[in-house]
């Protein structure tokens, strides 16, 4: 596929929370209620089977019950972005293959790694995206996270963007995000398609103003995060910050407070699902930091908040 021949993608691609039920098996029904309450909150796309969905918590069997779900419920509304990360390069590769065959827009994989040791050089990490991205035949965003314990240079991550041409999106989750975006910006040019950010837009527009062209959040408040990117991109960068300001403190809660945990309690109390859970080993949400993380929310009234009701 050209880079020419397809619309480069920016803006708000949240992740979506993956709902359990009580006993722990996947609600479904729930699903695409998130799905459906994600397009509505105005989203640019949406991605699915990321870390904030607990993918490291879900069977391969769950995992393409998702896939098949959500592309077939979203039937192209917006794009959907699949995660299909693994240290197995035939794995992740075959992952890859599957979602975009079954109508993903684009892909997001970390570099291979297994626990705290078990890591792949360059030259391995290079032909595992090549791989995957030969295999599946659609943009790979490349997720720069502290997570995998890989460092990714700049250098290298515009190497592989002027080499591979479907590894052109990056997600820069590091600290100092908004210095490593500036530098990958900068090194990379033209080439650089999609520099995103990530984190739950805790340096959202720090981030922007370094060159970023979307952003990944929860699915906690990305209604209330359109006002940001929009005035930023318009080059109103006061009335930016001033939107920003005003979802700070519910945006820092999540990140430092809840984690994962908090789209899905905004959107049990809104009456999007019926349930919050998490699964064990994981631990649930405490009733005070679950009070404290619904008074924020209640102050700004993101969407997720009262879609249900």
């Amino acid at each position: 596929m050209s880079s020419t021949a397809r619309q480069p993608f920016t803006g708000l691609f949240p992740v979506a929370p993956t709902p359990f039920l009580e006993d722990g098996a996947l609600d479904l029904e729930g699903q695409r209620r998130v799905m459906d309450c994600m397009i509505d909150q105005g989203v640019d796309g949406i991605c699915i089977l990321a870390n904030y969905s607990e993918q490291f918590l879900l069977s391969d069997d769950e995992r393409e019950t998702l896939t098949r779900l959500c592309l077939e419920h979203v039937a192209g509304r917006v794009p959907v972005m699949v995660t299909c990360s693994h240290f197995s390069t035939d794995i992740a590769a075959a992952r890859a293959k599957s979602a975009a065959g079954q109508g993903a827009a684009i892909l997001m994989m970390m570099p291979p790694y297994h626990g705290a040791a078990l890591r792949a050089d360059e030259k391995h990490i290079f032909e595992h995206f090549q791989r995957v991205s030969e295999a599946a035949g659609i943009p790979v965003m490349v997720q720069d996270a502290p997570l995998s314990g890989v460092t990714l240079s700049v250098p290298f991550l515009v190497r592989m963007a002027r080499e591979l041409e479907l590894v052109r999106y990056f997600k820069i989750e590091t600290p100092q995000a908004a210095a490593k975006l500036r530098a990958l910006v900068e090194a990379g040019g033209d080439v650089i398609e999609g520099p995103f950010d990530g984190e739950e837009a805790i340096t959202m527009m720090a981030d922007l103003d370094a060159g970023a062209t979307g952003t990944m959040s929860s699915a906690l408040l990305p209604d209330l995060l359109r006002p940001v990117f929009d005035h930023h991109r318009a080059g109103n960068r006061a009335e930016a910050a001033k939107a920003y300001a005003h979802v700070l403190p519910l945006v820092n809660y999540e990140n430092r407070q809840c984690g994962l945990r908090a789209a899905k309690t905004v959107m049990q109390e809104g009456g999007v699902i019926g349930c919050d859970r998490v699964r064990h080993p994981m631990e649930q949400i405490h009733p005070a930091t679950r009070e404290g993380l619904l008074e924020l929310a209640r102050e700004v009234q993101p969407l997720a908040l009262s879609w249900g009701k």
